[in-house]
């Protein structure tokens, strides 16, 4: 089993499901003495196993891998269809379709499937757990288990399913929220806050994730009782990241300003930059992700290719500002400076 205390470099580069977390990205994070991860999110079980390859064809150090953890709809059909009308104008002004909502599991079964036979160090969850007998089944394989939580309540449940190391996610922390529940509003409890809770209270090494952005930062949470700090957004601008074009130019834009929690791009809270597209429809928004992911997937990919940044989901942390530019290896050697 894979102690995450043995890393040269103390940095997990956080997965980032859709784009920026490619083989490439991954390699790099490991490669440069941190912990590189996979993001199954989205991707069919031969394409997770594809990327999960050629990450291992490009490090011999270990990997890791996220699984978004499915849980019951939160949709209720007239809402969706009440927020497919709101939507239609954006489909005209893009020359697309909206997108078929559906309800699936993101490929789950097949997705540990993938990880029992392939076998990175570190398989790592988000949006829920795995049963305490799917979890059983990695840890036989080898496999260290991680659970992303959001609050002490979340990871005494991860701590009861018997995973092995808790990803302590905060407020300021870009993307999706991990939380468990979701229809619940993100809980707004400091990193600091919620990482002094957790180390009080359970005997697990724990990884501090959510507005990690300098090596103060870095120094701050492994003071306080982290054994590593996870970071996607310090990342999403590096060489090796898949970050596209138009969501590296709006991270340098002086036209951003903020960033937003916001469930109008895919149904399910999720940080990332305020822009045309958040301002319009956050207020018509429903819970119910996967299903408005599918829905505004067209809109959002018509977006990108027409350069303009205010109809997708520029997903980043509150210090999408202090992102810079460079290799994986650099980044993570300012991270960890002082050290």
């Amino acid at each position: 089993m894979f102690d995450l205390r043995e890393l040269r470099a103390p940095v997990l580069v956080a997965p980032m499901a859709g784009g920026p977390s490619s083989p490439e990205l991954a390699a790099a994070g490991s490669n440069a003495g941190g912990l590189g991860f996979v993001a199954a999110g989205y991707l069919t079980a031969e394409a997770f196993a594809d990327r999960i390859t050629a990450t291992m064809q490009s490090t011999s150090a270990p990997i890791g891998v996220n699984l978004f953890v499915p849980q019951p709809s939160a949709a209720t059909p007239s809402a969706i269809e009440a927020y497919a009308k709101t939507l239609g104008r954006e489909g005209q002004r893009y020359g697309v379709d909206l997108g078929v909502p559906r309800f699936d599991d993101d490929h789950w079964d097949a997705k540990l499937e993938v990880l029992l036979d392939i076998r990175p160090a570190v398989a790592s969850f988000t949006f829920g757990l795995p049963t305490a007998e799917e979890r059983r089944r990695l840890t036989d394989a080898g496999i260290t288990t991680a659970g992303t939580v959001t609050t002490l309540a979340e990871a005494r449940l991860a701590a009861d399913t018997g995973v092995d190391v808790l990803v302590a996610q905060g407020p300021s922390a870009g993307g999706h929220r991990g939380t468990f529940d979701p229809t619940a509003r993100p809980s707004e409890q400091p990193l600091d806050e919620l990482l002094a809770a957790i180390t009080a209270t359970i005997d697990l090494p724990v990884v501090a994730a959510g507005g990690v952005m300098t090596a103060a930062d870095v120094r701050r949470v492994r003071q306080a009782g982290a054994v590593a700090a996870q970071s996607g957004t310090a990342f999403l601008l590096a060489d090796e990241a898949g970050s596209s074009p138009v969501h590296r130019a709006a991270l340098q834009d002086p036209q951003f300003t903020e960033t937003v929690v916001t469930r109008a791009f895919s149904g399910r809270y999720a940080r990332g930059l305020r822009n045309r597209f958040v301002n319009d429809h956050e207020a018509d928004a429903p819970f119910g992700y996967p299903e408005v992911h599918y829905l505004t997937s067209p809109v959002r990919a018509a977006s990108v290719r027409a350069g303009d940044p205010h109809a997708v989901n520029v997903w980043a942390g509150t210090g999408f500002r202090q992102a810079e530019t460079g290799s994986v290896a650099d980044i993570i050697g300012t991270l960890t400076s002082g050290d």
